[in-house]
């Protein structure tokens, strides 16, 4: 059984939007950080976004911030990520992570997850 299965990848025209969607069907304890990276062809992979439940509290980076959002949905450990006006170079394979960690850890940069998800693709044409 996956640790986190995501779904609702496709593929889009610049300016489209994409949700994505998380659950953990593996996790079976609460993890109170999860996230998303995307690695775009032979490329790392790099932090989309992060939710730290204990407060709601998120980190994006400066090359998504204003066009995604991450939410939390009802059931445990399950998250969204809303992807609006998006570019061709938000491309690539989106996964999930969850992970037990405090605020600092999880909303931050430097975070290396423990539980993964398969990944879903995102594509977007100019």
């Amino acid at each position: 059984q996956a640790w986190l299965v995501e779904s609702g990848g496709g593929s889009v025209q610049a300016g489209g939007s994409l949700k994505l969607s998380c659950h953990a069907p593996g996790i079976t304890h609460n993890t109170n950080c999860m996230g998303w990276f995307r690695q775009a062809p032979g490329k790392g992979r790099d932090e989309v976004a992060t939710i730290y439940f204990g407060d709601g509290s998120t980190y994006l980076p400066d090359s998504v911030k204003g066009r995604f959002t991450i939410s939390p949905d009802n059931a445990m450990n399950t998250i969204s990520l809303q992807m609006n006006s998006l570019k061709p170079e938000d491309t690539g394979m989106y996964y999930c992570a969850a992970q037990s960690l405090d605020r600092y850890e999880c909303n931050s940069d430097r975070w290396s997850p423990i539980y993964w998800g398969q990944g879903t693709q995102v594509s977007v044409s100019s």
